[in-house]
């Protein structure tokens, strides 16, 4: 072995890399929180930033603030000089066929990134299969473009917010807290991935389907939106997310060390 680097999950979306800035607001699903000391053990014994760190961003849901409404503005022009562009939520009738459509729109969506490794449909399977009885699936957007995919966009209840509460269900009280926050809803709804197919990058596709999470997701009562993880230069995600007023919240860092 000539090199170590990480940390990743054994699950490719799961808690990546270490908690560098952040730590006075819980973490997200699927992110990680780690103390201090853990980022000076890291350097301690050698190793070194590797690749770019992962943002996590926050973004208020308040159709009323002057940058939704503007977005809202633009999404609409997008509607009108591109009539085939449609948004919908995803078809649980149709899963098989939605899996593929995840597939297929992941790695053409992301390809161009520096060390991109494909998803296979386990991997998505692994990512949605757990979720679908939890999910709204109307918050599970798909993009398509004359009736084929073109972007996904999904975003998940932060769960966290309630399973924080329950100290891992290790003690007979911890099952009580859990029948008092079953029925509370979370205030932050969290997305994973935004892809758009390269050929849709300059349509303002991506801005209909941010548009339309924003309107469903106030429509059922979340507060904020948590973005996460993107890369730190991350050319097509930062503007999005800047036009909603979005702040980097969270940072995570992935190291390396050779010759270990």
């Amino acid at each position: 072995m000539k090199s170590l680097y990480g940390p990743f999950n054994l699950d490719r979306e799961d808690s990546r890399g270490i908690l560098i800035e952040g730590r006075d607001r819980p973490p997200a699903i699927y992110c990680g929180h780690h103390p201090p000391y853990y980022q000076k053990f890291f350097e301690r014994c050698g190793f070194e930033k590797w690749g770019e760190d992962g943002l996590a961003y926050a973004i208020d849901i308040d159709l009323n603030r002057p940058k939704v409404q503007r977005l809202m503005r633009v999404a609409e022009k997008v509607r009108e000089k591109n009539p085939q562009f449609k948004i919908r939520g995803a078809n649980i009738k149709d899963r098989d066929g939605e899996i593929d459509r995840i597939v297929h729109l992941q790695n053409r969506g992301l390809e161009h990134l520096p060390g991109f490794v494909p998803y296979t449909r386990t991997d998505i399977e692994a990512m949605i299969l757990p979720l679908l009885d939890m999910v709204d699936l109307d918050l599970v957007l798909f993009a398509e473009a004359g009736g084929k995919p073109a972007g996904f966009f999904p975003g998940v209840p932060n769960f966290n917010e309630i399973t924080i509460h329950l100290n891992g269900l290790r003690y007979p009280w911890d099952y009580l807290r859990a029948l008092i926050y079953q029925n509370k809803k979370p205030k932050c709804l969290s997305v994973k991935s935004i892809v758009v197919l390269p050929e849709y990058w300059d349509t303002g596709l991506a801005l209909l389907l941010f548009d339309e999470m924003t309107r469903r997701a106030a429509d059922r009562g979340y507060k904020w939106a948590d973005l996460s993880l993107t890369g730190e230069d991350n050319l097509d995600t930062w503007p999005l997310a800047h036009h909603m007023g979005a702040q980097i919240y969270k940072r995570y860092r992935f190291y390396r060390k050779e010759n270990v």
